[in-house]
Parts: structure tokens; sequence; C-alpha cells
């Protein structure tokens, strides 16, 4: 397979990924006019951006393993329908109740994106060409979110929320484009759906608990409940089922399990960013426009990440890729949460900058270590779980930033988020420390000989 299309190929995709990722912060900034108009609160309005979070984690895996078995095209397909028309409905919906069962579907849709496009690349292009290019895709996707906010409240101000919410449309103009690049053929095999319903279940209540400070009780109950039913429940599934949703081969692999749980403090510091950044200027006194503005600085940003991220991807391995993204998202958060206490424009503006940073290099980092540590039969199923986590750790971020900021302010919870990525800097030891022997060994046989 040549591979003079990746470029090409990647920023498409990254389009993609950027439409999904507006779906939350474009919306985020119509959230008063919008509950205005259908008579809710901002606190009962946000959640749609809640559910459409919810929906964007708990439907990643599955995609992942439908790929497995019937290839990228049809999952893709009906990922980017349901996209599309939950945002038309959305639109359109004459009442509260109905805009949330649209966020419902077009979360569930936009969730094919980042599993399904990271498996075209991981399926599609090697070595360096592919590291180039999942880093473009990152770098495309951060771009187009980080411009969310601006893009939001520019078009809510010239065509009202409602045009806010459609905006994922898009996303159905990109698809023709890519249709050459996506496989139809899987492996044939048929779709455990008990074990999937399981562990959406499971995630859904990780989601919901995490997210509880901001929505109180009743949905800390509903989520601890099915996070402790679930569990157990996706065990014994597990154990009957060890080729079913959740392959043995998968769960049992150390360096997909740590890089996907080391990998998700870089999202949760993105969204406690893209919730903080704009509550502590709004009440500052800036306009919705002017938070956009501010952020336009990240989306370039974001667009040169690639050329960094690729070649450092190549020379160093996903492991210490990873790594360095911890420990910009921590340093990230900690200047942010300074930059909160004194309300300072530019210091929040150089925080999201590097949070653009560790995201454009965290991302392309797990899909790597995890495309490289499964067979390629299991390998959608793989990314699927190990983007699962990386947006449930966006939920602890947003939950951290909405649930304790009320307590104790929003410096205070991002500086105790800060500690997020150093616990999972933590948990990637153990690969940095195999990659450190698997180096000095070639090493040392040259001195030997």
């Amino acid at each position: 397979m040549t591979h003079d299309d990746s470029g090409r190929v990647s920023v498409l995709l990254g389009v993609l990924f950027g439409l999904a990722g507006m779906g939350s912060s474009s919306a985020a900034i119509a959230l008063p006019l919008m509950g205005q108009d259908l008579g809710v609160g901002v606190g009962v309005a946000a959640w749609t951006i809640s559910l459409y979070a919810l929906m964007l984690a708990v439907a990643t895996a599955v995609y992942g393993r439908v790929s497995d078995l019937v290839g990228i095209r049809i999952p893709l397909l009906v990922g980017i329908g349901l996209m599309t028309s939950g945002a038309l409905v959305a639109a359109l919906a004459p009442s509260f109740g109905v805009l949330l069962g649209a966020r419902l579907f077009q979360g569930a849709g936009a969730a094919a994106v980042p599993t399904l496009g990271v498996a075209v690349l991981s399926g599609r292009y090697a070595g360096a060409v592919r590291g180039l290019a999942l880093g473009r895709l990152a770098g495309v996707a951060a771009a187009i979110s980080c411009l969310g906010p601006l893009a939001g409240g520019l078009v809510e101000h010239a065509f009202g929320w409602r045009a806010v919410m459609a905006l994922p449309i898009l996303g159905v103009l990109v698809v023709p484009l890519l249709w050459h690049a996506l496989t139809g053929e899987g492996s044939g095999a048929s779709l455990d759906i008990l074990g999937a319903v399981l562990v959406a279940a499971t995630a859904a209540g990780a989601v919901l608990l995490v997210q509880s400070p901001s929505t109180g009780l009743v949905v800390a109950a509903v989520g601890l409940g099915l996070l402790v039913l679930g569990t157990p429940a996706v065990a014994l599934r597990v154990r009957r089922r060890p080729h079913g949703f959740l392959p043995v081969s998968v769960i049992r692999n150390a360096t997909v399990v740590r890089s996907a749980v080391a990998a998700a403090a870089v999202p949760a510091s993105w969204f406690a960013l893209l919730i903080a950044v704009p509550a502590v200027l709004v009440h500052a006194g800036w306009e919705a426009w002017q938070v956009g503005l501010l952020l336009v600085p990240s989306a370039l940003v974001a667009v040169l990440v690639p050329r960094v991220a690729g070649p450092l991807l190549d020379r160093i391995g996903a492991a210490p890729s990873l790594a360095v993204a911890a420990l910009i998202a921590s340093a990230a958060l900690g200047l942010a949460a300074v930059g909160s206490s004194v309300v300072s424009p530019p210091v929040l503006a150089v925080a999201v900058a590097l949070v653009t940073v560790a995201f454009g290099l965290g991302q392309p980092a797990l899909s790597a270590s995890v495309g490289d540590a499964v067979h390629v039969d299991v390998r959608g199923v793989a990314l699927g779980i190990a983007t699962l986590l990386f947006l449930v750790g966006g939920s602890i971020g947003s939950a951290v930033v909405g649930g304790l900021g009320d307590v104790l302010g929003i410096a205070v919870s991002l500086g105790l988020l800060a500690v997020l990525p150093l616990l999972g800097l933590g948990v990637l030891v153990p690969e940095l420390r195999r990659r450190g022997r698997a180096e000095a060994e070639p090493e040392a046989c040259e001195q030997a000989a």
C-alpha cells in the first residue's frame, strides 16, 4: 500500500474528529441563550453537554469492535449518519426533552470518529508515516475543537443557538472524500451484543459517577449502581466469552491498559480548561466570542504540533511521548490555576496552548502504542477501549472543574487536577523501564563485539 495519500486522509479524518469535538466546545457557548429559549436554567441546560460526552465515551468501544467484524466503512457511515441527523434534530428541537434525545443520538454517532479514524491510519500506514499521520489527525482535530467556542459564539450572535447545534452536520460533506480509504471487509464474526451492553452500562456508570459533583446525589447513586453491578458482570462475561466483545488478549495486555490510563490525563486537562477558561473570563465580563478569540492561537499551535509530534514519536517511542505529554499537561493545569486565581487572560491563553501541545502529542502516542501492542484482528476493539478510557478522562476533568469549582473555586480545582497527569506518569513507569532495557541490550551487544 502506498502512502502518498497519508496527508490528505489524516487531515480529512482530523476534520471529522474536530467536528465531533466541536459538538461540545461550540455548544457550551450556546447554553445560556438555549436555556432561556426552552425555559430551563443553565445548570439543567448543561445536560446537553454531559449526555453528549457520555454517549461519546460509552459508544466508542462498540464501534471499534464492530469495525473488526465488518470493516470500517459501514460503522463509520452509520456513525456519521447518527451524528448529522442528531445535530439536525437538535437544531429544530421544539422542546428541551427532544433536544436531549437528539444530543444522545448525536454523541452516539460522533463516537465512531475517534476510534475508526485512528483505525484507518493504523491499518493503512506504518512506521514514520503512520506517526506523522496520527500526529496530523490529532493536530487538525485539536485546532478545530479550539475554534469551537469562537465559531459557536459568532454563529450564535449571527443566527442563534439552533445554528450552533447544527454545526456538526458539516461532517457529512467529508465522507465522500474518504470513501476509498475506508475498508469494507472484516472478520465476519458475530458481535457479542450482551458483552457490548454490559461494557457500555459500566462505562456509563463511571462517567455519571465522576460527573456527579455537579449533578447531584441521584446521578451519583445511578452511576455507582451501574459501576458496582456492571464490573463483576463484565468480568463474568469475559470468562465465559474470552473472544467476545472484550477479548482477553486485549484487556490482559499491560501495554494497552497502562497507555490508556496514562493518556486519559491529557483529555482531562483539555476538557477542564475548555470549561474553566470561559467560566473565569465570562464571569470577569468577557463576551463569548472574545473568549473564543483568545483560543485562536491555540488552534494555530495545534496545526503546528504534528510537525514536532510525529518525528518525536518516531524517535523516542510511544511511552516516552506519553510521559512528555503528561508532564506538559500537568504544567498547563498548574499555570491555569495561577491564571484563574489572578484572572490573567494571557496566562490562561498560554495554559490552553500547552494543553493543546499535550493533546497533539498524547493522542497519537496512545494510538501508536495500542496499535503496536495487539494483533491486527483485535486492533479495532483495542483502540476502541483505549479511546473509551481516553474520553472518560475528559469527563473526569470536566467533573472536577464543574463539581469542585463551585465549592473550592476554579483555581483550586485546577490545581488539584494537575496531580492527575503525574499519577498517569507513575502508571507508565513499567513501560518506560522496559523500553530503556530494550535500548540498552543492543548497545551492550555492540560493546561486547
